[in-house]
């Protein structure tokens, strides 16, 4: 091997050293969450047909669906993968473990096809392929956390003005969508819907990435339940929880009325 060539190889070798225990915990938690949250989805779509077919569907505003049980068995398979993406968090970076939920697509895709018949088209599997490169792309270069040792230090981070304006920004939006636009053409256009879901989800990182590390810190020995900001951050999850869990009912709602109303 020529002088150049062992250089290089010595500088690979000393620049990447491998996936940290705490972020091959977080990767493990954040696939089964994966799989939980994918197959809720499944479950709780079957629940929303059976209650619609006997009730007015959540998409025109109804809650039938809470009296469902097969929803609620849905919900609870969410419920436990949403708390494996929750201490997915404590563990790895958010760059790592957000991506990963991507591969809840595919789960759903693939479930919904086995399950729902549902057919899945070139593009469909064109948009999985790019999350499955996508997510393992981030994995492979996730970058070692920074360490913190107070939901505090998370709070100062959450405090600055950068992330301040671009909260107030999604908020507005989020406002807009809800008030103007979505009574209007929510039923045809689900990306409004899904678009709810989203920006409101953009904010829920943050909070539950505190929370995470909040339970980390705690049970090492440092209490941080005491801190004001820790039930500041779980109050922002829950609001952002239930309004996505709202808006992605309608979701699955209203496309399911778009496809039965297709004239094919």
């Amino acid at each position: 091997m020529a002088p150049s060539e062992v250089v290089v190889a010595t500088a690979m070798s000393g620049s990447y050293k491998g996936m940290s225990s705490d972020n091959i915990k977080g990767l493990v938690l954040a696939l089964s969450s994966s799989f939980f949250i994918g197959a809720s989805f499944i479950v709780k779509k079957k629940g929303l047909k059976k209650a619609g077919s006997a009730g007015i569907r959540a998409g025109v505003g109804g809650y039938s669906y809470l009296y469902e049980p097969l929803w609620w068995v849905g919900m609870i398979t969410m419920i436990v993968g949403e708390i494996a993406n929750f201490a997915a968090y404590a563990f790895a970076p958010a760059i790592l473990v957000t991506p990963l939920g991507a591969l809840s697509i595919i789960i759903s895709a693939v479930l919904a096809h086995i399950i729902l018949r549902e057919k899945l088209h070139i593009f469909g599997i064109l948009g999985c392929a790019l999350c499955v490169v996508g997510s393992t792309t981030i994995v492979l270069h996730a970058p070692q956390e920074r360490e913190i040792e107070s939901v505090k230090e998370v709070w100062d981070l959450a405090t600055e003005p950068a992330f301040l304006f671009y909260a107030a920004l999604v908020i507005a939006v989020v406002l807009i969508l809800i008030f103007h636009y979505i009574p209007q053409f929510g039923q045809t256009h689900i990306m409004f819907y899904i678009s709810v879901c989203s920006l409101v989800g953009s904010l829920s990182v943050m909070s539950v990435k505190a929370l995470g590390i909040a339970l980390k810190v705690t049970l090492s020995g440092m209490n941080q339940l005491i801190y004001p900001q820790t039930w500041t951050f779980a109050l922002v999850v829950t609001v952002c929880v239930l309004t996505q869990m709202n808006y992605l009912n309608k979701v699955k709602n209203v496309s399911e009325f778009m496809i039965i109303s297709l004239p094919w």
